[in-house]
């Protein structure tokens, strides 16, 4: 215990350091005594003060079991910023002699501390460098730590056995490898950079398995953003198995997802959110749905904030020591780590790794730039590993300029938590923006228009050849919102309730339907505010709707990254029976201008009210005092009073000091009431000595009454806090029901971003011919004439459909048609086709000048061929028989896909099967040859 404030401040800044550090080391475990009185036998932890030395009395030495570990150099609260400068002080008590001991070698651990801070060495490492600690570690870890050979970072420059390759991405080999020589060479943060979807989870799982089994960690931290992902990484941890065993993750070592205040102390891996372990290091409570949010979307509790006015601090906790992890890994570590939540990694004093997809300057900042391995989302996609994107716009006259409802009108109004209505007038001019919708206002019209403008888009020009709706994901901005989307979804498509289902925590089935969602035919479209908003993986999503603006890049990236997975034939065909190939690409559909806001400030909200609730709360804050302000501000706040949930209700007398929000509207009701203000007139003139009557009273003494009673009244409302509070519950409590705004479809299509990107796309591919002409041996073909005599084969097309694809260019031959149909839509024809790689030479064709439209490479064959057919049965004696046709049908097939055929290729594939060489031979005679050679000329050329 510290001594009353006033002992305390009259104590010398060494003295009072002294005390503190006292109090570090008993909370920590240690038994602190002074030379004269000391007792080893007294506890296993001993930290006796002054204990002499050949080079002078030690501040303080640490005995375990009576075997000295240890030394503290203490020093005042003021020498914190040279404290680095007391270490060759302690280094000099470290490896002095003890008197009365007969320590035969230097102290391993050496402690710097000011009460304030503590800096650490640990000498048995290969290069010691001190680190700041938050608190003192207890005396069974320093125990253990001398009892082993070699310390962590001993071991982990000695370097771990090579990787195992087999099964690891390229990137996520660069990833564990960069991480080991990080840990290596001691840096205690460490940032992998991975683009979403390129295995993040299973890298950090594996570098685990490395330093537990290897490195001889002893447990990790793995931090994630929500529980809904701490169960998606533990079902990860039990599906890993090491390439060196064959038994599973979690048959190996032991892994608790923390649901409490208590580490298991068998677990060799403990899975938590970061505000759990807030919580349990701080002392304040968070409510168990915390837990679900992601931390873009919840802020660290106003409680905490209030308290300290930065929040509640991190304080020492026993039963979870800053000892407890030798690795904290973070996954997307983003802008949660920043804010009140650092302290959680502040704390322990452990090697911070940290993975994500969406760096920022803050994150490379808090990893001191040490970026261990860097894969991108364009490396991503370049590796198939990832699929690129388009982006559809949709723009509504209502999403765009909001609407406007006169007072009087009579329109549902709804409580957003039981979605219960009343149809009533509206007490004032409300006009909204698009950045009301959903929020205070809902325009069922502009929902419905939307979702009518992407089914439209999705059906004709996106996936025309889809006879389902591709798996559909469209984020709202609530819960409430989420409900009305579900609506308009299933009434649009016609469909019902399997089509479309709302995936949300608030959800009891959420889990089972976002199960579904990966897995099953239903359902095709999900709405979700925040469930499926980061790190949860779905791969056969194709589309993304965004019917909610994102102000974090961050957080948007994350978003995006929900559609970014491959996924190959198979696993799509088995939830989208009618998609013809591997997922190639998704379509991020704008309804409210994200990509514009992401590059903007936000733009103010447009106002035309007559008095709204914000505004009589200002006026009465500025000093109107009229009695129509004043009455209509409380009879709107006893209206109020009797819609708020108990929450909503609480978080106002809060800031009002206690006063509930309906006592506040009596009370200015009550200020205005005539016979108050006549007694509180007469006391006023009884307590002067004035004699009056109700009678006899002034008007300016009844003036003066009024004023003091609305001045009282009014007071608490000088609060902006109060006001603001006010505004948003009556924001939150209830929406209008705007019946009468109907909304009008005003642009569906790409976005002139995305035009911009296709038009550069094909300004890189036509530039790239004319460079590279006689480069690629393709196009040599194109360029050496004459074309009619040569035949494209398909190595040949596989390497220039290769050098395209690579970075820079990154031209795959999906991404240029899709950017010629945006660009020449009434040219292009089979946008919605699976591509081949014969599809280069039609893309090499159009791009030359040499076909007016760009078509299938199959089509093109397919048209070819039927004109080749007919004039060769016109000039012979007899028509090609069936079976010939079967044959000839069969050639023009491999022609299509191989963009040649020759005679080997009749022993392969589909034309072995039906008989090969020989058969065709039979068929054909001498005929066969020139055929072919006919064939390869007149369906290609």
């Amino acid at each position: 215990m510290l001594p009353p404030k006033g002992e305390y401040r009259r104590m010398t800044p060494e003295a009072r350091a002294r005390l503190i550090i006292d109090k570090q080391l008993v909370d920590a475990g240690w038994l602190v005594q002074d030379l004269k009185t000391a007792n080893l036998g007294a506890a296993s932890g001993i930290a006796v003060r002054e204990f002499m030395t050949d080079a002078g009395p030690a501040d303080y030495v640490l005995f375990v079991d009576r075997r000295p570990l240890g030394v503290i150099e203490a020093k005042r609260e003021e020498a914190g910023e040279n404290l680095t400068a007391t270490e060759p002080q302690t280094e000099r008590y470290a490896s002095a002699r003890l008197k009365w001991t007969t320590n035969h070698q230097p102290l391993p651990f050496l402690f710097e501390a000011t009460g304030q801070i503590i800096r650490f060495t640990d000498s048995r490492d290969p290069a010691p460098r001190s680190r700041e600690i938050f608190h003192f570690f207890r005396p069974e870890q320093l125990d253990a730590w001398a009892g082993e050979p070699r310390s962590l970072r001993k071991r982990l420059a000695d370097g771990l056995p090579a990787l195992a390759e087999a099964g690891l991405r390229g990137c996520q080999v660069s990833a564990v490898t960069g991480l080991e020589t990080s840990l290596a060479a001691n840096r205690p943060r460490a940032l992998v950079h991975m683009a979403t979807g390129a295995g993040k989870t299973f890298t950090a799982i594996t570098a685990i398995y490395r330093l537990l089994k290897f490195g001889g960690a002893r447990r990790v931290l793995f931090l994630v953003d929500t529980r809904n992902l701490g169960k998606q990484a533990h079902q990860e941890f039990m599906a890993y198995t090491p390439p060196d065993d064959g038994r599973t993750f979690t048959e190996l070592y032991n892994v608790q997802r923390l649901a409490g205040p208590a580490l298991d102390p068998h677990a060799q891996v403990v899975i938590s959110t970061i505000q759990r372990l807030y919580s349990v290091l701080s002392g304040q409570p968070i409510d168990d749905s915390a837990d679900d949010l992601s931390s873009f979307e919840v802020a660290p509790p106003a409680s905490a904030e209030r308290q300290t006015g930065q929040g509640r601090l991190v304080r020492y906790n026993p039963a979870v020591p800053v000892e407890s992890f030798d690795v904290v890994v973070i996954d997307e570590c983003h802008r949660s780590i920043y804010n009140l939540w650092k302290q959680v990694l502040d704390y322990f004093d452990a090697f911070l790794v940290g993975l994500t997809a969406t760096p920022d300057n803050r994150t490379y900042g808090f990893f001191n730039q040490n970026i261990v391995a860097e894969y991108s989302y364009e490396d991503s996609v370049a590796d198939a590993v990832n699929v690129g994107y388009d982006v559809w716009e949709i723009q509504t006259d209502v999403t765009g300029q909001g609407g406007a409802l006169q007072a009087r009108e009579w329109v549902d109004h709804r409580d957003r938590a039981t979605r219960v209505k009343r149809w009533a007038q509206l007490d004032e001019d409300t006009a909204y923006t698009g950045r009301d919708l959903d929020r205070s206002v809902v325009n069922k019209s502009q929902i419905r228009q939307v979702i009518q403008a992407m089914k439209s888009a999705v059906e004709t020009r996106l996936f025309p050849a889809r006879k389902e709706a591709p798996k559909t994901l469209i984020f709202a901005k609530t819960d409430s919102h989420a409900d009305d989307i579900v609506q308009a979804v299933r009434e649009v498509y016609d469909q019902g309730n399997a089509f479309c289902r709302k995936v949300t925590y608030g959800e009891k089935d959420a889990e089972g339907v976002l199960q579904a969602f990966r897995n099953d035919y239903h359902p095709r479209i999900a709405v979700t505010v925040d469930m499926i908003a980061t790190g949860t993986d779905v791969k056969p999503l194709e589309v993304l709707l965004f019917m909610r603006d994102v102000r974090s890049r961050g957080y948007y990236e994350q978003m995006k990254g929900r559609g970014v997975r491959g996924l190959d034939a198979e696993g799509l065909r088995k939830v989208s029976a009618s998609a013809e190939g591997a997922k190639t690409r998704f379509v991020l559909i704008d309804a409210v201008g994200v990509e514009r806001s992401l590059k903007t400030d936000s733009r103010p909200l447009e106002r035309q009210p007559t008095v709204p609730l914000d505004s009589l709360l200002k006026q009465v804050a500025m000093g109107t005092r009229d009695d129509d302000t004043v009455l209509s501000l409380g009879n709107r706040l006893v209206r109020l009073a009797r819609l708020l949930d108990d929450g909503q209700q609480q978080r106002i007398a809060q800031a009002a000091g206690g006063v509930p929000v309906g006592e506040l509207g009596r009370a200015l009701i009550q200020a205005l009431n005539p016979d108050a203000i006549e007694q509180a007139a007469l006391a006023t003139a009884q307590a002067a000595g004035i004699t009056r009557s109700a009678g006899t009273l002034t008007d300016a003494e009844r003036d003066a009454a009024r004023s003091a009673r609305v001045a009282a009244a009014c007071a608490a409302f000088d609060s902006p806090d109060l006001r603001e509070r006010i505004e948003t519950a009556r924001r939150e409590r209830e929406q209008i029901i705007d019946h009468v705004n109907l909304d009008t479809l005003r642009f569906s299509g790409f976005s002139e971003q995305a035009d911009g990107q296709a038009q550069a796309a094909i300004q890189a591919f036509e530039d790239h011919l004319r460079h590279h002409a006689d480069e690629i041996a393709a196009l040599g073909f194109v360029y050496g004439q004459p074309w009619q005599r040569r035949a494209l084969v398909l190595d040949q097309v596989q390497a220039l459909h290769d050098n395209l694809a690579r970075p820079p260019l990154m031209l795959t031959t999906e991404r240029l048609w899709a950017a010629y149909a945006r660009v020449q839509g009434n040219r292009v024809k089979g946008v919605g086709l699976r591509r081949q790689l014969t599809d280069i030479v039609s893309l090499l064709r159009f791009a030359l000048g040499l076909d007016a439209e760009l078509r299938p490479f199959a089509d093109e064959v397919d048209r070819r061929f039927q004109t080749w057919v007919f004039r060769h049965n016109a000039q012979r004696a007899t028509a090609f028989t069936p079976e010939q046709m079967d044959w000839l049908r069969a050639m023009k097939d491999h022609i299509a896909a191989s963009a040649v055929i020759e005679i080997d290729d009749l022993d392969f594939a589909d034309l072995a099967a039906k008989g090969g060489r020989q058969r065709a031979w039979n068929l054909f005679g001498q005929e066969l040859s020139g055929l072919m050679d006919e064939m390869n000329v007149e369906l290609v050329a």
